[in-house]
This record gives C-alpha cells, structure tokens and sequence, in this order.
C-alpha cells in the first residue's frame, strides 16, 4: 500500500479481495428466506435485487451477485453482518445442545456410569432407574449389532431432560 496526499491507496488485490467478500456477503443474502431478509435493514434496492436473484441461475445468478455486491458498496456491511450473525444465533444454541446431548449419550454407553449421576444432579426430573435402564438396552444393542433403538430413545429422554 503506498500512501498518497494523507490517503491509503489499496492495491488491485485487495480491492478484489473487499469486493469478493461483498459477492460472498450478497450470496448469504439470498440463500436467506424473505421472512427473514425483512428483518434485516437493507435499502430497498438490495432488498429487490435479492429477491430477484432468488430465481436466478448459473449466469443470471453470477451477474445479480455482481450487481449486489456493487450495491453493497454503499450499505453498511458490519450491520448487515451483525443481523445475519443474530438471525443464526439461535441455530447454533440448538446445535451446541445437540452435540451436548450426543456427547451424554456417547458416555453412557460407553460404560461411564458416573454420567447418570451428574445427570441427576444436573436435572432432578431425571429418573435414575429408566437412565440405567436405556443405557443398558442401548449397550446390549450396540453389542449384538443391532439397530440402536434403546440409543433414540436415551437421547430422546435425555432431549426432553434438556428441555424441560
């Protein structure tokens, strides 16, 4: 970057790079459902020029990206992220409990008996006795080759333990 007159001029690849994240950002857009695109402050213009790139493809699609990113230019960009960092917040909790019970489940049946008591700690809904139970239905399952039946229904009781 070589500086000019109190200004940085950026170089060509850098230029790409800023207006390739606007086509990336402008891509996220219209991959979003219009319920949800009304919910984020967009001007009207890249509010049309997404909902018409909706029914776009191959080369239709590539040169409405283009015109979006272009548009882009002149919106602010950390809000439009920032909303679209909101909107997929709650997608990712649902995600992270997910995994969380996986993990419970994976431990129980493993043989890590110890996990049903932090379980009855953590949740004093949870039954001790239909844990025990699953959990053993689900290793004879496992050891038998069989379909893992009694492991849905331990992560089902363990989803509504979450939950509750």
């Amino acid at each position: 970057m070589i500086e000019d007159d109190d200004e940085l001029v950026k170089s060509k690849s850098q230029i790409k790079r800023e207006m390739q994240a606007l086509r990336d950002l402008g891509k996220e857009l219209v991959d979003l459902p219009v319920s949800v695109l009304k919910k984020i402050d967009l001007s009207e213009a890249i509010y049309e020029a997404v909902t018409l790139a909706q029914g776009l493809k191959r080369e239709a699609l590539r040169r409405q990206l283009q015109h979006i990113g272009k548009l882009l230019r002149e919106q602010d960009e950390v809000a439009i992220r920032q909303a679209l960092a909101q909107i997929a917040q709650p997608q990712r909790n649902e995600v992270r409990a997910f995994h969380e019970i996986e993990r419970w489940r994976d431990k129980l049946i493993s043989g890590d008996d110890q996990v049903i008591n932090l379980l009855v700690e953590q949740f004093p809904a949870a039954e001790r006795q239909q844990l025990r139970t699953l959990v053993r239905n689900a290793r004879k399952e496992s050891e038998l080759d069989k379909p893992p039946k009694s492991s849905r229904l331990l992560f089902k009781y363990l989803k509504e333990l979450q939950q509750s």
